[in-house]
């Protein structure tokens, strides 16, 4: 992998291709290979992290002070879910990601992540509960990590199924970033659970002494977007760099991504990081950004409604406000546009919907859920 990816950041700066973005007030957008109009569903979310969408049509949006909405024909319901924890929510820290379970029509499964309270700080933590009516029932805590620290930044908490059934589970370095290199730590890793929260038996590092028996992978940042490809399988995730080099990587077990010994960012205060962008044993990403662009959300495109997109990966960002359609050769990135440029503002998930379409969540205090749709060129 290391040889495979080591020239492709430096390649992608020559082929970003910057889409035409619509003015705030417009509905229509011309990009590259599909025009398409921007839907507002709704634009009353209070700093909306993640959306899913459940076999009935309706679909959840967790607002990170603390509240899962439901939205049903369009419509934002009035009310709160009910019996959701209790959350840390302080800087980044909140309630962060929700997925149904695979078989959510038999299991009723519904798994959320968050930044959970302790005495002394936040940590990041997974319960799955089952949603009867407007509460959660069966509510039960599946995953805590040990990465407690009281400050508000880098819980990751991106959670996904892979193409094996396992619960796969981001946790950021809550800004120590030595703790993403020792592996009795969850700083800084992949976690890989069964779907009750349990230990698989082929998990990476079961016999490594002094390891936890659920990490996966480790040497991540702070990853805030995680995809099923929907071809292979496998989980790819992205993650935040420092001052530059956010990266997008593909998870494989036991794997050290780096963090912080190789870094293509910088410190704040403009500082190296580390031993340089590549060593021996540590992996390289597929892509990184640099400058950063703040990633958050990630899905795989696999509908018929924009077939001129399909297999692409699409990205949302925070710092620059747009979402990022990414072309892909196997598991090279080709090219890049950017949609919806400063249009709506931060992009903090993506996903596409059973109906075909892509929605995105906005990051503000007046939060959207925005379906793209497409029209004719």
């Amino acid at each position: 992998m290391i040889f495979r990816s080591l020239l492709i950041p430096f390649a992608l700066t020559l082929l970003v291709a910057v889409g035409s973005s619509a003015p705030v007030d417009a509905q229509t957008v011309t990009s590259q290979k599909q025009s398409f109009r921007t839907v507002v569903v709704t634009d009353s979310l209070e700093h909306p992290w993640s959306l899913a969408f459940l076999p009935d049509g309706r679909m959840l949006v967790t607002e990170r002070p603390g509240r899962l909405r439901v939205i049903a024909n369009d419509r934002l319901q009035g009310k709160a879910v009910t019996g959701v924890p209790d959350v840390f929510a302080r800087g980044q820290g909140g309630l962060l990601d929700v997925v149904p379970h695979p078989d959510y029509a038999n299991s009723g499964w519904i798994y959320l992540s968050f930044a959970a309270k302790s005495l002394r700080g936040g940590h990041t933590a997974v319960v799955r509960a089952r949603l009867d009516g407007n509460r959660l029932t069966d509510l039960e805590t599946i995953f805590k990590a040990n990465n407690l620290a009281g400050g508000g930044v880098h819980f990751g908490s991106r959670i996904a199924f892979g193409g094996d059934g396992k619960l796969y589970v981001t946790v950021g370095e809550r800004g120590d970033p030595d703790k993403a290199q020792e592996l009795d730590s969850h700083n800084g890793t992949t976690v890989r659970l069964n779907d009750d929260g349990s230990v698989p038996a082929d998990n990476p590092f079961l016999t490594t002494a002094g390891a936890l028996p659920e990490t996966y992978s480790y040497g991540h940042r702070n990853p805030q977007g995680m995809a099923r490809h929907p071809e292979t399988g496998d989980v790819w995730l992205h993650e935040h760099g420092p001052q530059g080099g956010d990266e997008i990587n593909l998870v494989r077990a036991g794997l050290n991504y780096g963090w912080p010994v190789i870094t293509y960012g910088r410190s704040y205060a403009g500082f190296s990081i580390g031993e340089g962008s590549e060593k021996d044993g540590l992996e390289q990403p597929l892509l990184h950004w640099t400058p950063s662009i703040a990633p958050s959300g990630m899905a795989f495109y696999t509908g018929d409604k924009f077939p001129a997109w399909r297999g692409n990966l699409f990205v949302g960002s925070l710092k620059f406000r747009h979402l990022v359609r990414l072309e892909l050769d196997g598991e090279r990135v080709i090219s890049q546009e950017r949609l919806l440029e400063g249009a709506f503002g931060r992009v903090r998930d993506v996903r596409q919907g059973p109906d075909g379409f892509l929605y995105i969540l906005t990051d503000e205090d007046a939060g959207a859920l925005i379906r793209l749709e497409p029209v004719a060129n």
